[in-house]
């Protein structure tokens, strides 16, 4: 893991004490991200993608969630576990998030000006006046209509695309290092998802932020990412470039992922595949591979030993935590795996 990048996270695991026993939500994970660039995690619902980025965020309650370990450096500061770093609350000011549901993570009882103007007032020292003209401002810059008008509106007055908007204006008002979207385009159409991602991917152009963005769309992440984290179980199970993920996908299950994916080519009809069986009980994790029981190619060894990071290649940081990439396992053909061709 490099530790020039702009934020490094290594080895973090978290658990949660629940009635029924004690859940290792996050496993071992470690991932890096620099200035410009977009880093995308992607896997199924529960698999650790939010837990792990709001274990950074110092947003996780404690108790009943627990950092059993990890470090999590910003600039070279360890924030994990200690977002304050120097007098200063880092959340909001070094890094800005937006939150999954807009609906729900805007105050009702304020209008949308003044919930933007109170992060510049607590974190850059703002009057009340000069942060709220900075919130037309920033409404302005996420292409809000008539925004001096609509800063003054409340979000029952919004509709969806707008309050995620606004959200990302609320985000990026103390202009953060990272912005962390965690399912910035969730319950909106496409149209509307397009335009979103295109004014992330303008401000990060504009700004030169680092974003991690969260995710179970493989089409966002397509559009959007320079690099891809696959998380199943708790852990990164296969990482690289965005290129090399999609084309050149090294575990079972991110080909499973894109076996579910539709193919738009018009030569041959492919049926999609969902992966058979459930993610494992994360009370009690499997002593070896997270997905071995899912998996159409498990072996023995997989049953009993957690896979190390196989480097996929020499001159690239993509990585498998699969046996099939073990130097002495016999040749698989991972492409057949699932994707099933139908005649026409």
């Amino acid at each position: 893991m490099s530790s020039d990048k702009l934020l490094s996270v290594e080895n973090l695991a978290v658990e949660f004490d629940t009635y029924g026993g004690t859940v290792q939500a996050v496993r071992d994970v470690s991932f890096a991200v620099d200035a410009g660039e977009t880093l995308a995690v992607v896997g199924e619902s529960g698999c650790g993608k939010s837990v792990t980025v709001q274990s950074v965020m110092g947003l996780i309650p404690m108790p009943p969630g627990r950092i059993t370990s990890g470090t999590a450096k910003l600039r070279g500061r360890n924030i994990l576990g200690n977002p304050i770093v120097g007098g200063e609350d880092i959340r909001g000011a070094e890094i800005g998030m937006i939150f999954q549901d807009p609906m729900t993570s805007l105050n009702p009882t304020m209008n949308i000006g003044d919930q933007i103007a109170e992060t510049l007032e607590v974190h850059r020292g703002f009057t009340a006046k000069q942060a709220f003209n900075r919130a037309v401002e920033l409404l302005e810059m996420v292409r809000i209509p008539e925004a001096a008008k609509r800063a003054k509106q409340y979000p029952f007055e919004f509709s969806g695309g707008m309050l995620q908007r606004a959200m990302i204006a609320t985000a990026i008002a103390c202009e953060p290092a990272v912005l962390i979207a965690d399912e910035p385009t969730t319950a909106l159409d496409v149209t509307i998802q397009a335009q979103i991602l295109d004014l992330m991917n303008d401000l990060k152009r504009d700004t030169n932020m680092a974003i991690i963005l969260i995710t179970h769309d493989l089409g966002v992440v397509a559009r959007m990412a320079d690099e891809v984290a696959v998380m199943y179980a708790g852990q990164i199970v296969e990482k690289g470039a965005v290129d090399d993920v999609f084309y050149r996908s090294a575990h079972p299950y991110t080909l499973g992922l894109r076996a579910a994916m539709p193919v738009n080519d018009r030569e041959a009809e492919h049926r999609l595949t969902p992966i058979d069986g459930s993610p494992p009980d994360l009370f009690h994790p499997p002593k070896g591979c997270g997905y071995c029981a899912r998996c159409p190619a498990a072996m023995k060894v997989c049953n009993d030993v957690v896979p190390p990071e196989f480097a996929m290649s020499d001159t690239t940081d993509h990585f498998s935590r699969c046996f099939l990439q073990h130097p002495e396992s016999s040749a698989v053909r991972l492409d057949g795996l699932y994707r099933k061709e139908v005649s026409a």
